[in-house]
């Protein structure tokens, strides 16, 4: 019988294989969380109590809110509560499918013809989040043959919407529109497109839109612009970075905006040509092969945009809290970056150093997040404090005071 084994002797062997590929992965993955602990680039969350606003309750603490990206401060409007409440009772909680099965109802449509009128265009698409927007928009419209031309500050979504189209990636240095230029004259594929942040996440800078239009036209490529940051915030009537620019979407032929941020509530939308929309209802994958939004969602959203076009004494007041913040700053020798959107970056450069500070203001009742590689490169580690048109001109004060005791340690020479 040599050779041959009882049976329980290979369910031991198969036993102890299973465990010994368990135990290599779990010894991996935590010498790999180590490894961020060690270089002080261990994300940690922080559970609330509260609705979202300037103030934030966290184990029955009050802390001053200075990272929301709730610029308008919509997301616990009471209207938007109300309207919320009311559209569960008629169409449920859920949308129960996709928009190409079941899932698109009414609402859905009534607020895409809302947004297509809103930012002037032929149609406008819903998606669930800008991260699928994004995905769904750049790996439909391109393929191995073409080219992407991204800004090296892109958020995220662009990059990873770019890798997945399988296209071949050009990145230029943040806003070096010369060398975007050079790029675009050398590249020889048959479908060209050019993304780029409307407001830049992190730094709170805008794109130079008009001389991207202007270089996409002249390369005969097409301009995509996420005005995630931008959206809701920029412009006489909120239509974001184009109006800002006083720019037509003929000029920014792909606009994509999210819906979680300046308005409050949840979502994402691309805008553009009737062809353009129906192609990604084709092919976008992220659109496809996902659940629908909440109707009630939806109905939502049509209060926040009547809100957001109607309430310009918002934006107004956001921007008089973002020249008081950076007057009070430069009174008292706090270095911040060329931002005149709520967005205001610290730039500190170590990572250690921007969680001691954030650390040391959260015991003071403040909350400002410690950005840290990869969200930013290396070596620019930052506080990024976010403005809302809720915060007083008495909290931005407490800010400041909490901030004055650091500035010894904030590095002045240019990022």
């Amino acid at each position: 019988m040599t050779g041959f084994y009882p049976f329980h002797y290979y369910q031991a062997v198969t036993i102890h294989l299973r465990h010994q590929y368990y135990n290599t992965m779990q010894s991996y993955l935590e010498q790999q969380l180590k490894q961020r602990q060690q270089n002080a680039l261990y994300r940690t969350r922080k559970t609330h109590e509260s609705e979202q606003g300037t103030r934030l309750f966290i184990e029955g603490k009050s802390y001053l809110n200075f990272c929301s990206n709730d610029y308008l401060g919509l997301a616990a409007h009471p209207e938007l509560k109300t309207t919320l409440q009311q559209a569960v009772d008629k169409y449920g909680v859920g949308s129960g499918a996709s928009h190409l099965v079941t899932g698109h109802s009414h609402e859905h449509e009534a607020l895409e013809r809302a947004f297509a009128e809103f930012m002037g265009t032929e149609r406008a698409l819903l998606f669930s989040t800008g991260y699928m927007a994004n995905i769904g928009v750049i790996s439909a419209l391109l393929g191995r043959q073409d080219a992407v031309f991204l800004d090296k500050l892109n958020h995220a979504s662009l990059v990873d919407a770019a890798i997945l189209s399988r296209a071949k990636i050009h990145r230029y240095v943040h806003s070096n529109l010369t060398q975007l230029e050079t790029l675009l004259t050398k590249s020889d594929a048959e479908l060209k497109l050019v993304a780029t942040d409307g407001v830049f996440s992190m730094d709170g800078d805008i794109a130079n839109l008009p001389k991207l239009a202007q270089l996409s036209k002249q390369s005969e490529a097409w301009l995509m612009m996420d005005d995630a940051h931008g959206i809701g915030v920029l412009g006489e009537t909120g239509r974001g970075s184009i109006e800002h620019f006083n720019l037509s979407p003929n000029d920014v032929p792909i606009i994509v905006g999210t819906l979680g941020k300046a308005f409050g509530v949840f979502g994402a939308f691309v805008v553009g040509s009737e062809l353009l929309i129906e192609t990604l209802i084709q092919l976008a994958r992220s659109y496809i092969y996902t659940t629908a939004l909440p109707p009630a969602l939806a109905t939502t959203l049509r209060t926040s945009l009547e809100m957001i076009q109607l309430d310009g004494w918002r934006r107004e007041q956001l921007q008089q809290r973002i020249a008081y913040f950076r007057s009070e700053a430069e009174k008292h020798d706090i270095p911040l970056m060329p931002s005149h959107t709520p967005i205001q970056p610290i730039v500190l450069k170590d990572s250690q150093l921007a969680l001691d500070i954030s650390q040391a203001l959260y015991q003071q009742g403040i909350l400002v997040t410690a950005i840290r590689p990869p969200t930013v490169p290396q070596n620019t580690a930052r506080l990024r404090i976010t403005l809302s048109t809720q915060h007083e001109m008495e909290d931005i004060d407490k800010l400041i005071a909490a901030l004055t005791p650091f500035t010894h340690q904030m590095p002045r020479d240019d990022i």
